[in-house]
């Protein structure tokens, strides 16, 4: 019985949060046309294949690295003058949008946690 309602309450949440990435939408940022200048179209193409592919990323594990790029825990001087501008808001949209874009990663969704937002620093 509890399994049942534990299912009736998670079911809608996990629809909610698998409905978020999809491409069709999620607007594209206007900080967007920056990031292609390197990683390509929707994040699937970088121009040197050392930089990395964004499009299917997890959402939540693109927004962490954007922050550690911003308060220099991650070292790359592009990136890091590249995500010292961005706002929070900014951070989540981007993250979210190259989340959605299709592209060449194998990232399977887990109960909707790879949109969950970056918990505030403290």
């Amino acid at each position: 019985m509890n399994r049942i309602v534990l299912g009736a309450v998670l079911a809608p949440a996990l629809a909610l949060f698998a409905t978020v990435a999809s491409s069709a939408e999620v607007a594209v940022p206007e900080k967007a046309a920056a990031c292609a200048a390197c990683h390509g179209d929707g994040g699937a193409k970088p121009i040197v294949p050392s930089y990395p592919i964004l499009a299917g990323q997890y959402a939540n594990y693109l927004e962490h690295a954007l922050y550690e790029y911003q308060d220099g825990r991650r070292k790359n001087a592009v990136m890091a003058a590249q995500a010292a501008t961005l706002s929070k808001q900014e951070i989540r949209a981007l993250s979210l949008y190259f989340a959605a874009q299709p592209g060449p990663l194998y990232t399977p969704m887990m109960g909707g946690t790879a949109t969950a937002p970056v918990a505030e620093k403290q």
